[in-house]
């Protein structure tokens, strides 16, 4: 089956820049995203996958392993950010489009970009959305509340996945088509790194300790950083075609597309434990809040899988809407 491939677009409306930075604004953002969170039922274990061939993205329960609803999302979906808040963010790369959800599957924002938009990370704490220009080597930084214009970031060729640090601290993006990682200062916005890593980086997370690995789908490894400083720290083989990176047991969990396979890694030595059989090219990945399972979205079967962190067992396979692909956080309360 041939990889369905993003359309370029021709550039039509310039980006304007809009500032929403004044402090009274921010303790105000930050005070009602601390309301919400306070008032949210403790449903930490929903999952949100886009669906990119179906234009959708699938609700489910996983306590129950019941999908309990199904968004309309024009466009070919394939990013995503969950936040803590509850508020579900998406990227339609056909239509160029971001949009805001409630937990009920309501638009509450949206906005077209000029572009190529796919990877997107939530700033929850500065009210700020990132989103990947896959053809136009930039971050473009949004208010999360209108998804307005407030900054563009200037990344090397072909930015795809995007994360943020556990601190808030790093914005980090990387860049497939110039074999490197950028790491910013999320609160500055200022450059701090430029790391060349492996061959085309796709995906990366930062790990709860702090260090970031990232995925090289032309090598077959993980590059492990210290985003403080830009050193790899190591490099780590894994399946073939590794995309996404989750953390949960004292593990890292590596999606390989082209093996139908999630690679194990032991944080502490950095060794492969094992390789675990999913669906069909697995793409997106997850953890559970409470650390006990990863959710791995089968793209070319339509199907999740979830896995037991501690026994490394497949507990179950739920069945999605068309082309999950899941990139980026969709657990709510998940690893953000």
């Amino acid at each position: 089956m041939t990889k369905p491939r993003l359309r370029r677009f021709p550039a039509s409306i310039r980006l304007g820049w809009m500032r929403w930075s004044s402090g009274l604004a921010r303790r105000v953002a930050k005070a009602f995203a601390a309301l919400v969170v306070a008032g949210l039922p403790a449903a930490a274990d929903t999952a949100f996958v886009t669906c990119q061939n179906g234009d959708a993205l699938s609700v489910f329960d996983l306590t129950s392993g019941a999908e309990t609803a199904r968004w309309s999302v024009p466009g070919k979906p394939a990013g995503v950010a969950v936040s803590k808040d509850g508020r579900v963010f998406t990227v339609s790369p056909d239509s160029k489009t971001v949009r805001r959800y409630d937990r009920a599957g309501t638009v509450q924002a949206e906005a077209a970009l000029d572009g190529g938009p796919i990877g997107i990370a939530h700033d929850m704490a500065r009210g700020r959305v990132f989103v990947s220009d896959w053809y136009n080597a930039r971050i473009w930084v949004l208010s999360d509340d209108r998804l307005a214009p407030i900054a563009e970031l200037t990344t090397g060729a072909a930015p795809a996945g995007l994360s943020l640090s556990e601190d808030g601290r790093f914005l980090a993006s990387a860049e497939r088509d110039a074999d490197q990682v950028s790491v910013f200062d999320a609160e500055t916005l200022t450059l701090l790194q430029r790391i060349k890593v492996g061959t085309r980086p796709f995906g990366l997370r930062f790990a709860p300790d702090g260090r970031l690995f990232v995925g090289n789908v032309g090598s077959n490894d993980l590059s492990i950083l210290d985003p403080a400083t830009g050193f790899i720290l190591a490099t780590v083989p894994v399946g073939e075609r590794p995309y996404g990176v989750a953390f949960a047991a004292g593990r890292a969990f590596v999606t390989n597309q082209y093996e139908n396979t999630v690679s194990v890694i032991d944080m502490q030595s950095l060794q492969e434990e094992t390789r675990i059989e999913v669906g069909e090219y697995p793409e997106g990945i997850d953890a559970t809040a409470d650390g006990t399972r990863i959710v791995v979205a089968n793209w070319f079967d339509n199907t999740a899988t979830l896995i037991d962190a501690q026994t490394l067992s497949v507990l179950q396979v739920l069945h999605t809407c068309d082309g999950p692909r899941a990139f980026g956080v969709f657990l709510l309360g998940g690893e953000e």
